[in-house]
Parts: C-alpha cells; structure tokens; sequence
C-alpha cells in the first residue's frame, strides 16, 4: 500500500512540473481564431456521452 501512495505521490508531483510551461501556442492560435470553442464543444459532448453509457450500463448490470 505504502508502494502505490508513493507511485502516486511521484505522478502527481511530475504533473505538477508540466503545468508550469506557458508555451502554449496552438491554444493561443485556436483562441485567436475563434476554434477553441469548437474544441470545447468537441470535448463536452463525447465526455457527455461517456456519461450517458456508463449511467445506462450500470442500470442494465443492476437489472
């Protein structure tokens, strides 16, 4: 147990040290363009559909 916390610990810390990078340039160029609402819109719509599987897998496994 002591193993998987400190595999976590060290994941999340090398998380921590790729978010400080500001160069994000396709996200700048998507931004200025208007497109990253596109992307947005992308991205929202297949985590809803996730959602909506999962919700009706789990009723059809409670049945």
């Amino acid at each position: 147990m002591k193993k998987i916390i400190f595999a976590l610990m060290l994941l999340l810390s090398s998380v921590q040290l790729f978010a400080q990078s500001n160069d994000v340039e396709m996200a700048d160029a998507l931004r200025s363009n208007g497109k990253i609402y596109v992307v947005v819109i992308c991205i929202v719509i297949i985590l809803v559909g996730l959602l909506i599987y999962l919700f009706s897998l789990d009723k059809r496994l409670k049945k």
